[in-house]
């Protein structure tokens, strides 16, 4: 098993950590451009707001001319050129040996337009059909505990086939993503111990393999550059002909750079403002909270009792809280017993103030 590959028989060919840091800023990149669309659209609503509503359709698009891009001048996607890996035509006979003593770079090794769409599917269209799977799934309710959904007892069921269709999927998906996982884990395991070639199952039905970038590569790209250009533009139409032209490819090309310094940028402020930073603890008083937390109105008489009551333990059910929701008056109570007691009483059970039900509180702990 080779770790790092450098003293192997194949120093090209890629370790699984690099192979993995790559993937990781692949899935890093949607909730950052997200995050900033986000964060601009609460001053632009009018221009962004329907671009946020439909960000996975967004970003899908964004990154098939990104990926195509890529793809065709530097036979990589963005995280794999990122990263110094290439993506190669799986040659029909393994000639490494021979071909790394001619070197070069052989022509049968360039992608194909077959191969180029092939991953377009798996590096675009098929995270674009998981996130939307993930979100129908959210949709229907997938993943939420039955206390945290308001008045579940009193939603009808649907028995129609398109409800059964429904059940049937939220049931079904946590085994279908949690399958799917294991899959990719088995490749990895496999790839790691040298008994795959791929990393990833499709790659092979793709017909491609992933590389690292060598001497010639960096040749190669060094040598269009340097050549003189055949002909001056002449007349302002050709010009602006060219300036327009090589914009979206030196654009596309920035983004290299750009994109993760936008990653860096936003996960640095994602962790000063996270409640462990050094700014919070530089900010927080010694003598406690800016702000105080409002004072607990006094009980009614009649109202029941909250002495003998431990904490953590709700008053009505004499259970551990679950969920906690607060009413106005301070006190703090199980969801699902506040919300029945509001219902029969429209009081607070403590200082039989007047509750309703949109004056609930839960308390995130």
């Amino acid at each position: 098993m080779e770790f790092f590959n450098d003293s192997g028989d194949d120093p090209l060919k890629p370790t699984l950590f690099e192979l993995v840091a790559q993937e990781q800023l692949r899935d890093l990149l949607q909730p950052a451009l997200k995050y900033v669309l986000s964060v601009f659209a609460q001053s632009y609503p009018r221009y962004l707001l329907r671009i946020v509503n439909r960000h996975e359709e967004f970003y899908a698009l964004l990154m098939l001319f990104v990926e195509r891009h890529y793809l065709r001048t530097q036979g990589a996607s963005f995280a794999e050129n990122f990263y110094g890996l290439k993506r190669r035509r799986t040659p029909l006979f393994k000639t490494d040996r021979a071909r790394s003593a001619v070197g070069g770079i052989f022509p049968e090794e360039k992608l194909g337009e077959r191969e180029i769409r092939r991953s377009l599917f798996f590096l675009v269209g098929l995270p674009y059909i998981r996130a939307k799977a993930q979100d129908y799934f959210e949709e229907l309710g997938g993943g939420l505990q039955a206390d945290l959904i308001e008045d579940t007892r009193h939603t009808p069921v649907d028995e129609s086939w398109r409800g059964s269709l429904k059940r049937a999927y939220k049931t079904a998906y946590p085994w279908l993503n949690t399958s799917f996982e294991v899959w990719l884990l088995i490749y990895n395991i496999a790839y790691l111990f040298e008994r795959t070639p791929y990393y990833r199952p499709w790659l092979s039905w793709v017909g491609v393999d992933l590389r690292r970038v060598s001497a010639d590569d960096l040749r190669a790209a060094q040598v269009p550059a340097q050549r003189p250009p055949v002909h001056k533009p002449r007349g302002l139409l050709e010009v602006l002909k060219r300036v327009l032209w090589k914009s979206p490819r030196l654009f596309l090309d920035s983004l290299k750079v750009l994109l993760p310094t936008a990653i860096f940028f936003i996960k640095f402020l994602e962790w000063w403002y996270s409640p462990s930073s050094p700014a919070r603890s530089l900010s927080t008083s010694p003598l406690g909270p800016i702000v105080p937390p409002p004072r607990l109105h006094p009980p009614h008489p009649q109202g029941i009792r909250m002495d003998d009551v431990e904490y953590g333990t709700c008053a009505l059910c004499r259970n551990t809280i679950s969920n906690a929701t607060a009413f106005p008056s301070g006190y703090v109570f199980c969801y699902r017993c506040a919300h029945d007691w509001v219902e029969k009483h429209g009081r607070c059970p403590v200082t039989l103030m007047p509750a309703r039900m949109w004056q609930l509180r839960k308390i995130l702990v």
